[in-house]
């Protein structure tokens, strides 16, 4: 199966702000060179112009790949058949370790980009985290018109906090028009979750970061991450983001089916090594340590089960992405 990185904004020097092509392209080949196939480039919350120009860039960097970039996860047969060539000419087994020399090397194809997330910029200031909440506008659908218009091609993926004013009539037009809703950098209620998610949310950001924990009292967005079984929920599984304890407890209490390891990589991910933080001067974490690849063997080595978290980073997040065409 196919590996896949649903939500990463950079790695190795490279990110999605204010980029060039050929840094997207860059992106690719490093995560490709790491054992990943497939990415989604993860555009930051910023200006609705500086959002549409990041995307532009990240659609001419596809383009430059060449035709049937979303041929992943389009749920057609037709699509899975093309698929299913492409994966018999791959290279590279994923899995592999990726501190092998003869794993992180050029010989691989560099990750396939299937469009582009946009984490916001329908988000929550008070759960920004890393993110520049002075870019955070309100849940308009009017504004989401002007992000979007002329990129509906290319969005896959769409974060929104679904207890703002507006939200639920937000998720609802962002679904219809064929893109995933994740809710995340978010203080919603249990409650305000669930009404994104009648609403047509499909995901979790990053569960338990930058969102509303659990109370004995209110259980939150995490708790409706981790009760609702629909719900998918997006794992950052380096060491720093989570507890190892809190990983296991997400596979206990979801099905398996249902989570997707993401590395929500940053510019600094890979300029050190993977045992180290992406922080700044004052600590904050600024994105995942590790490809989803090594998430993976950090995973299996901490004990989980090998077939569960292969599976979090291939059929599910191919599963995810048909999401869109429902």
């Amino acid at each position: 199966m196919r590996t896949i990185d649903i939500h990463t904004h950079g790695i190795g020097g490279y990110d999605t702000k204010g980029a060039t092509p050929q840094d997207i392209l860059g992106i690719a080949e490093i995560h490709g060179s790491h054992g990943v196939d497939s990415i989604i480039p993860t555009v930051y919350a910023a200006s609705i112009e500086q959002m549409r120009a990041d995307m532009a860039v990240v659609r001419e960097a596809m383009k430059r790949q060449g035709p049937g970039v979303r041929d992943q996860g389009s749920g057609t047969e037709e699509r899975k058949g093309r698929r299913e060539k492409r994966e018999e000419g791959s290279k590279g087994t994923p899995g592999q370790d990726a501190d092998d020399p003869a794993h992180a090397n050029c010989d691989r194809r560099p990750a396939t980009i299937l469009g582009v997330n946009l984490e916001g910029p329908f988000l929550n200031p008070v759960w920004a985290g890393a993110l520049d909440k002075s870019s955070f506008v309100p849940a308009k659908i009017s504004s989401c018109k002007r992000l979007t218009e002329g990129f509906g091609d290319v969005i896959r993926i769409m974060t929104v906090a679904p207890e703002l004013e507006g939200a639920t009539d937000l998720i609802r037009a962002i679904t219809q028009a064929g893109i995933i809703v994740s809710m995340g950098h978010s203080d919603a209620t249990y409650a305000q979750a669930q009404a994104g998610f009648n609403a047509g949310a499909k995901g979790i950001t990053h569960v338990f970061n930058a969102m509303r924990g659990i109370h004995h009292r209110e259980p939150g967005i995490v708790g409706f991450g981790l009760m609702n079984p629909d719900i998918w929920v997006e794992v950052i599984a380096d060491p720093f983001h989570l507890h190892a304890k809190t990983i296991e407890l997400i596979f206990e209490m979801k099905d398996p089916a249902r989570v997707i390891i993401v590395s929500d990589s940053a510019k600094a991910t890979k300029a050190h090594s993977a045992a180290q933080s992406v922080t700044d001067p004052s600590g904050r974490l600024l994105g995942g340590s590790m490809t989803i690849v090594e998430s993976s063997q950090h995973l299996i080595r901490l004990g989980f089960n090998e077939d569960v978290v292969q599976r979090s980073i291939s059929a599910n997040p191919e599963e995810y992405l048909t999401m869109g065409d429902r």
